[in-house]
């Protein structure tokens, strides 16, 4: 392993003014979104789409400092033969993999999920370094509920993230440790402060155990925010103030960067907790977005998988990942969004 290497890029995906776009939806989730703009799911479809968001020039270059991709997105050609891997490269940006494959239900723990795909993965790694890709993904899912999260849950997740997480490191490739709270719930901001700060604290304990360099990774939490049914939802000054508390008391400043999950927030709601927070004076990591939602609605809508619409689409592309960008360094104000409308 070769930690400086790891290192470089880890901080080159944290840079100011850059985040990185979450572009892994699976075959099933992206047919929700393509659903909900009268768009067949097709493969050739999908490939339009990506190129799309790849070949923005100016989104690209200036604002994402990495995409993270999935299976099929990273074996898949452009329209005129260039591998999609090698689009994001030439803009400057880094090509990511996501490698789980998703979740099941956990033994002995019901409504309570544990992510899976270690079998083989060393060897899906190296064939994805091969390809191109520099660093990666793992998603564990915690759910708050009555009597949930379990020890258990937790525990299992926290050992398969830090599993990954050391593969990958033995492969190198720079992995993203997605421990991701759900906003599901009527659960309030303090409850999410308390789950997230156990499910943390639980997944660098593992990472210890597994000999992970934390140097060599970038940590993809959610932000200490309200469950979407709670009555009462925190406003943003809150959610950047117990987000950053929890996190200062979490997470080891030997860590080079945390990319937020935008987790089902508003595109808007997502921008302005991240530039909130880069308010609240300097911090011990780099701190920017990983966004997939958040940077891809409004895109999608514009787009509507008509070749028309593709400069539509890139501006409305640009437009977010510029937003997230001024975010990013603590930049960005409301009255940008309507200037832009």
């Amino acid at each position: 392993m070769n930690l400086t290497e790891l290192n470089r890029i880890a901080t080159a995906m944290v840079a100011p003014g850059k985040g990185i776009l979450a572009a892994d939806e699976s075959s099933g989730t992206i047919k929700k979104r393509f659903d909900a703009i009268g768009v067949e799911s097709t493969e050739s479809n999908r490939r339009d789409y990506r190129e799309m968001l790849f070949r923005s020039r100016e989104a690209m270059s200036q604002y994402i400092s990495g995409v993270i991709l999935y299976d099929e997105t990273i074996w898949q050609d452009a329209k005129d033969g260039t591998p999609l891997v090698k689009l994001i490269e030439q803009s400057g940006a880094i090509p990511g993999i996501k490698v789980d494959e998703g979740t099941q239900a956990l033994p002995m723990c019901p409504g309570e999920l544990v992510t899976v795909g270690l079998d083989k993965l060393a060897e899906r790694l190296r064939k994805y370094y091969e390809r191109g890709a520099r660093f990666a993904k793992w998603r564990a899912v915690i759910d708050i509920g009555s009597g949930i999260p379990s020890m258990t849950a937790i525990g299992v997740n926290a050992h398969a993230l830090a599993r990954y997480a050391a593969l990958c490191q033995a492969a190198q490739i720079v992995p993203i440790v997605e421990p991701e709270v759900l906003m599901d719930g009527d659960h309030d901001i303090d409850r999410c402060y308390e789950v997230t700060t156990r499910v943390l604290n639980k997944t660098f304990q593992e990472l210890r155990v597994q000999r992970v360099a934390l140097e060599g990774m970038v940590l993809k939490p959610n932000m200490a925010i309200s469950g979407k049914k709670c009555a009462k939802q925190a406003p943003v000054e809150e959610v950047a103030e117990k987000t950053i508390r929890l996190l200062k008391a979490c997470v080891p400043a030997a860590v080079p960067g945390i990319a937020f999950l935008s987790g089902g927030q508003s595109d808007e709601e997502a921008t302005a907790h991240l530039n909130a927070m880069h308010k609240l004076g300097p911090l011990p990591w780099g701190l920017t977005f990983s966004y997939g939602r958040a940077l891809q609605a409004a895109p999608q809508k514009a787009w509507s998988g008509k070749a028309e619409n593709v400069a539509a689409g890139q501006n409305a592309f640009s437009h977010r990942a510029r937003m997230n960008g001024l975010a990013s360094k603590g930049e960005w104000q409301s009255s940008l969004e309507k200037k832009a409308a």
